[in-house]
């Protein structure tokens, strides 16, 4: 990604703000659908066609997760290393949920719909915050 495209999505051209807005926006989004599954896991299940229980404690995690992205964001300058945790555990996301929505989820058309439009929403994370990351670095 140029960084004339970063700069545009993130309205700033200093690297370090838009890593840290991206993460900040990581969180935010993140600890969002984390409380979501951990407060409505059982509508949400019926929803999406995926046990409550896993989404309660996938809710969980995500939330504490959530919680350690809204960390590194509110740092002024985040440590390369933990956000290159960050990226990496994004796209580990993204492929674990691609895998489980085809290989042991049966969700219903909701469900089939959401698991990859969340799938691509983390791993388009992933690609910005690397993307700033390397800018932040030059």
């Amino acid at each position: 990604m140029s960084q004339a495209l970063l700069a545009g999505i993130s309205r700033t051209t200093e690297p370090r703000t838009m890593l840290r807005r991206f993460l900040a926006l990581d969180a935010v989004v993140t600890g969002a659908n984390g409380l979501a599954y951990c407060l409505a896991s059982g509508p949400l299940g019926r929803l999406l066609g995926v046990d409550a229980t896993l989404l309660l404690g996938l809710g969980v995690l995500l939330t504490a997760y959530a919680a350690g992205v809204g960390h590194l964001a509110f740092r002024r300058q985040p440590p390369a290393t933990g956000v290159m945790v960050v990226v990496e555990a994004n796209l580990v996301w993204a492929a674990l949920s691609a895998t489980a929505l085809v290989a042991w989820l049966s969700p219903s058309t909701a469900g089939a719909v959401w698991i990859p439009v969340q799938a691509a929403t983390v791993a388009g994370f992933a690609a910005l915050q690397w993307s700033a990351l390397r800018a932040a670095g030059r």
